[in-house]
């Protein structure tokens, strides 16, 4: 096996250079060396792999299609090997940790603690972002994101829910009144999210089309907001849970509305490196339970994910021609 092996190798770097002395140069052997692993092959496989001339090598038709086979065992027996040595590998380096403002800031970096004092060896460089980036591109390690994702050429993770509620103030309500219905939302002063995909609010139902005297461009801002008695706000439970419990918004039951997705997203490989696996394994653990919502009434923290979102497993979102990871739905945060 390791002269097949040897051999498959050298005839590999003879097809990438088209010279036998430059594949002897290149392996560090000699050229008659290079030359009898060629032709122990062809004697091997009972046909001839190279067209050989004084000024130059091509392949034939079956040399083309061994090599192609050689590419292939190849390149998955250096997936084996790395597979095999990275079990024992301890994460070290740098991750570069790419994740929404809001969510970032409130959930992922208290988080950070603990995650190193489990990992000294690794650094983290957290970005936070609230547009989907490219993580090929801009070289991003993995990505958190919340939404439903569209087909891409990444690999995702589905951590947890993110559940959102429409909430206000006690002093907007005594004013205006409570909203019984979504279709009573058009009624009131509705303050907009600015990276949502619509101006609508989805419910279980369907979705209610509403304007109001705010926009902005950042949750926690519309959070402040409608804390101080400006309006009606559709936000996750992570960024309106502490003022619920204070008391400062109360929460509007309209009827149920649909979770979304919160993912880890990451390059496409068949393994990926030890330290995106210890993030990924950490925060799976830590956000199965969203921890934002232990301590609210049983009725806010329900689960009431959309029908058919995809459970907490690894999964391969389908090709398709961009790169970038994308959101359907929802929004960043």
């Amino acid at each position: 096996m390791p002269d097949r092996l040897t051999g498959m190798q050298i005839f590999v770097r003879v097809a990438a250079t088209g010279s036998l002395s430059a594949a002897a140069r290149a392996l560090g052997l000699s050229q008659s060396g290079v030359t009898k692993h060629v032709a122990a092959l062809e004697d091997r496989l009972g046909v001839r792999l190279l067209h050989r001339t004084t000024r130059r090598l091509t392949l034939t038709e079956a040399g083309r299609r061994y090599l192609e086979a050689c590419e292939r065992i190849l390149a998955e027996i250096d997936e084996a090997e790395a597979a095999a040595g990275a079990e024992a590998e301890e994460p070290r380096g740098t991750l570069r940790l790419n994740v929404p403002v809001s969510f970032g800031v409130l959930q992922v970096a208290p988080a950070l603690a603990e995650f190193g004092r489990a990992h000294p060896a690794l650094t983290v460089e957290l970005g936070l972002n609230d547009r989907p980036v490219d993580l090929i591109e801009e070289g991003w390690d993995l990505a958190l994101r919340i939404g439903h994702l569209r087909d891409s050429s990444l690999v995702a993770r589905a951590l947890a829910p993110c559940r959102m509620r429409v909430c206000a103030a006690p002093a907007y309500l005594a004013a205006t009144g409570r909203p019984r219905r979504p279709e009573d939302l058009t009624g009131h002063n509705c303050l907009g999210y600015t990276l949502a995909s619509s101006d609508g609010w989805r419910f279980e139902g369907g979705t209610v089309t509403v304007a109001g005297s705010l926009r902005a461009s950042n949750g926690a801002a519309l959070v402040a907001a409608a804390a101080a008695g400006l309006g009606v706000i559709y936000q996750p439970t992570f960024l309106v849970a502490d003022a619920l419990r204070r008391g400062s918004l109360v929460a509007l039951d309209l009827g149920v509305i649909p979770s979304l997705p919160i993912h880890a997203v990451m390059p496409s490989r068949r393994r990926p490196p030890a330290k995106v696996r210890a993030l990924v394994e950490f925060v799976a653990g830590r956000f199965a339970d969203p921890p934002w919502d232990r301590g609210l009434p049983p009725e806010l923290a329900a689960d009431d994910t959309l029908p058919g979102a995809p459970p907490a497993r690894s999964r391969r979102e389908p090709q398709r021609e961009s790169r970038s990871e994308a959101l359907e739905t929802g929004s960043p945060w």
